[in-house]
This record gives structure tokens, C-alpha cells and sequence, in this order.
């Protein structure tokens, strides 16, 4: 009878350990789930960052983009635009275009079309055809805002484009970014990038420009 209680015994104990050893691994594979699951959702977050930074550099990038611009014009200018007397460039020279408004600009060898003497500004404005804001666009001369008078206007006006360089453009109202009376440029050139011929193009100011050496 003893030695019955003795096997008993000893069975009881093997199965405590065994139990205890199964519980153990489970416990482990457990910890070894949720651990793999924390660095499977900390991979997810740190892409989703990524992504999101992605997207907006890629906003920031459309907000400067010039691909609706017209290159090419009619050659007709606002009403009241005066021709310089004396430009730097006169008018059926050569000069480099140093300036990268739009891809294939940059170190073109433009024709100088027409040069006059007025203030140009940098102008921030949101498209009417309700597409991104753009900021900082390169050029927009006096004669070309709407009721415009004699008096430049001082950086943080707010006013109305009348002038059509990109879609969206005309009616739109603007807040003036900077300002500078200079000698502004219509030329004609050849991109550098595609071979297309630009005619008329407006505008380039004079420090945008250099000497065909």
C-alpha cells in the first residue's frame, strides 16, 4: 500500500514539472508574439511617416510649379507700359538666360524682343481654377494688377492679377511678396532641355540676364 502511494507520488510530481514546463514555452511563444507584433506595428508607423513626409514634399513641390505657365505670348503688352530709353540689352541682341522660372530656361540664348522700365513684383496667389497656392512667382509687372496707379505697391498688399503667364491666373487675387523697379525683358529662345522654340516670353528681368561672351 505504501509503495502505492510512493508511485502516486512521484506520478503527481512528474506532472506538476510537465505542466509547469508546457506553461513556461506557452508564456514564452506568448511574449515572443507580442513582442514580433510591437515591431511589425513600429515598422507600419514609421513608414506611414515616411509616406506622409513623402506627400508633402510633394504638395510643397506643387505649390512651385510652373508647368501651366505660358512660355509663349502674343508679344502685346499692358496699356501704359513704357520702352526703356537705354536698356542694358537692347532690343534684337543676344543675352544667356540665367534664370530657371521653367525647366529648360537656364543658359538658353534668348533674342531680346522688347525692353521697358516698370516695377516688378514676386506675388503669392491661389489659382481660380481652385488649384494649389502658389507662392513666390516670378514675375508679375505693374501693369499688369488691376487698377494699378502711378505708386508701386508695398510688399504685403493685397491685390488683383489681371494677367494671364499661368492658367488660373487672371482674377486671382495676390498678396504682393516683394517689389523692384528695373528693366524687365520679352525674348525669344529655345529650351535647352526639349529644343522647343519660346516666343515672346514675359518676363526676364535684367539682373536674370547676361552677356553672350
Amino acid at each position: 500500500m505504501q509503495s502505492r502511494k510512493i508511485v502516486i507520488g512521484i506520478i503527481t510530481i512528474f506532472t506538476v514539472l510537465i505542466l509547469s514546463a508546457c506553461t513556461g514555452a506557452n508564456e514564452e511563444e506568448n511574449t515572443e508574439t507580442e513582442s514580433g507584433t510591437e515591431e511589425n506595428m513600429d515598422m507600419k508607423s514609421n513608414n506611414n511617416e515616411m509616406d506622409m513626409e513623402e506627400s508633402d514634399t510633394n504638395e510643397d513641390m506643387e505649390g512651385m510649379d510652373h508647368s501651366g505657365m505660358n512660355h509663349s505670348s502674343t508679344g502685346e503688352v499692358p496699356e501704359g507700359l513704357q520702352k526703356s530709353d537705354n536698356p542694358t540689352y537692347e532690343v534684337g541682341s543676344q543675352a544667356i538666360i540665367e534664370s530657371d522660372h521653367m525647366p529648360g530656361m537656364k543658359g538658353a540664348e534668348a533674342t531680346i524682343v522688347g525692353a521697358y522700365d516698370t516695377t516688378v513684383y514676386t506675388v503669392s496667389y491661389t489659382p481660380t481654377t481652385s488649384g494649389e497656392p502658389v507662392e513666390n512667382h516670378k514675375w508679375v509687372i505693374h501693369e499688369e494688377i488691376e487698377g494699378a496707379g502711378e505708386e508701386p505697391f508695398e510688399p504685403g498688399t493685397e491685390v488683383t492679377l489681371n494677367t494671364d503667364h499661368m492658367e488660373g491666373m487672371n482674377g486671382a487675387d495676390a498678396v504682393i511678396d516683394s517689389a523692384e523697379e528695373t528693366t524687365v525683358y520679352m525674348v525669344d529662345f529655345v529650351t535647352t532641355d526639349t529644343g522647343d522654340e519660346v516666343k515672346n516670353h514675359k518676363w526676364v528681368t535684367e539682373s536674370e540676364l547676361s552677356s553672350v561672351e
